[in-house]
């Protein structure tokens, strides 16, 4: 999967003004409304806090990875933001989160696209370099190149 056809730089926001996970979820949903991947800000954000309500997404080394599946978004597509201070948030390790992935995932793509795209960032995630850059790089287009890396050649 071409991760570059899916995110792009105005998806990336590296000095979030969030202080709380509800600030997250609003802030990194208006980077996907501005940017055109979604139309309806409102259902996406109800379709994400259905899904928190399941069970945790934050992961461990302070990432945290929502999503939400929802007939609001329109391509199928990420949001990455890194907050200026940590947050708190459900994770596997108990610690708080300073980097998240929003997943906006097409309800047509709910059995097929989000499962590549999740593998994709998964692999990246179990890399401990890709934390570390995650949790430091100031451009977006290298935290881009950070998942494109690992890219499935066989799918989409």
């Amino acid at each position: 999967m071409d991760i570059n056809k899916i995110l792009n730089a105005n998806r990336v926001t590296l000095t979030m003004n969030a202080t709380t996970k509800d600030e997250v979820i609003q802030e990194l949903t208006e980077l996907l409304y501005q940017d055109g991947a979604l139309s309806c800000k409102e259902e996406f954000i109800r379709d994400v806090y259905l899904r928190e309500a399941e069970g945790s997404t934050g992961f461990e080394n302070h990432i945290a990875i929502p999503h939400g599946k929802s007939s609001a978004v329109k391509q199928t597509t990420l949001a990455i933001g890194r907050t200026r201070q940590d947050i708190a948030w459900e994770t596997l390790d108990g610690s708080k989160v300073r980097c998240i992935i929003l997943f906006a995932v097409r309800l047509e793509d709910q059995n097929t696209t989000h499962i590549r795209l999740l593998s994709q960032v998964a692999s990246a995630l179990a890399d401990d370099e890709v934390i570390a850059q995650l949790l430091q790089e100031t451009d977006p287009e290298r935290i881009i190149q950070l998942f494109s890396q690992y890219a499935e050649t066989d799918l989409c």
